[in-house]
């Protein structure tokens, strides 16, 4: 019997713009980055770089010079003695081009 490969869908392709950036990281460091043409924003753990960038760009009608990803494990710590732990978390440094912002704190 010859058996045939399905084809699988691409699941990523679907995924809209406003599912892509979950929230902005509002630090210390993230805030000084700003003044830098930095933006810092939680993503979701299936997004790659491609699907952020085009996200970034039709969202906020900037363009995007290149993103780092980093991925932060979560700390094991005690809540009201029991021993927890805090959630992983992807978050996406995207560097805008010169003289360039977004302003986080309007809103999408």
């Amino acid at each position: 019997m010859i058996f045939k490969k399905k084809e699988k869908k691409d699941i990523k392709t679907h995924i809209k713009s406003y599912d892509l950036i979950l929230n902005p990281i509002i630090t210390e460091k993230a805030t000084t980055l700003s003044s830098f043409s930095q933006v810092v924003l939680s993503v979701p753990f299936d997004s790659n770089k491609k699907q952020i960038k085009n996200s970034v760009e039709s969202l906020f009608g900037v363009s995007v010079k290149k993103i780092n990803i980093v991925i932060t494990k979560g700390k094991t710590k005690r809540f009201k003695g029991k021993m927890g732990k805090r959630k992983d978390t992807k978050k996406a440094i995207i560097f805008l081009e010169k003289d360039q912002k977004i302003d986080i704190t309007t809103g999408v």
